[in-house]
């Protein structure tokens, strides 16, 4: 294959989180952008009511700055990214297996001393007391994005949530380029509207999964 037609990473989350992912590849030597989709907005709510809760469950870095000094209070993670923010900010951390699924185990018997930071938009409602302490913003791809999904090279998309993969969709609808999918989801391949020359789910619904299956689509071409 030619040089110009190797396929091009486009990752899409929020910036911190898209260097993050493009660091566990920097092995295999593959093109990269990062164009985020989402925009993270900080939005009013009871600082009160997080500062006297006794322990706090994060399900997204993004929720970890909205919640203060840990002071040694405990905190249920997700996964391993969002523990780290969350034993930086100083709370004790009991960290997950990286999908809010697979972490509900983690919170059976909690009581109502507990609260849920998260964001204006959730991929799974949890049975505990919540508060949205941030906004997920629709944001357009930059130039770079635009030119790779207008020219001729794959260009391989993980997706990482449903309400990100229906707003990249969109954005995508009129790509020339052969679009690669790798949902981390059912649901978030199911919300993808646009075209698709190739899908390969993840295996496992979260970071690992994806990059896993981002490996698999590289593999494949490279033996091609």
């Amino acid at each position: 294959m030619p040089p110009n037609l190797a396929p091009v990473l486009l990752l899409t989350r929020p910036e911190p989180a898209s260097r993050r992912f493009a660091a566990a590849l920097a092995p295999l030597a593959v093109r990269v952008l990062i164009s985020p989709v989402l925009r993270i907005q900080p939005v009013a709510h009871d600082t009160g009511r997080l500062d006297a809760a006794r322990g706090l469950i994060f399900t997204s870095v993004n929720a970890v700055p909205a919640a203060g000094a840990g002071r040694a209070r405990p905190a249920i993670c997700v996964g391993p990214a969002t523990a780290e923010a969350a034993r930086a900010a100083g709370f004790d951390v009991t960290e997950g297996p990286g999908d809010a699924a697979r972490m509900m185990p983690l919170l059976e018997g909690l009581d109502e001393g507990w609260l849920h930071p998260h964001g204006a938009h959730v991929a799974k409602v949890l049975p505990v007391p919540d508060m949205v302490v941030y906004d997920q913003l629709p944001h357009p791809l930059n130039a770079a994005a635009l030119s790779v999904l207008a020219g001729e090279a794959p260009v391989i998309l993980p997706l990482f949530s449903p309400r990100s993969a229906r707003i990249l969709s969109g954005q995508a609808a009129d790509a020339q380029a052969p679009l690669w999918l790798a949902p981390i989801s059912p649901a978030a391949r199911d919300a993808w509207q646009g075209p698709a020359a190739r899908i390969l789910p993840a295996p496992t619904p979260d970071a690992d999964g994806v990059l896993w299956a981002v490996e698999r689509l590289l593999d494949t071409e490279q033996s091609a």
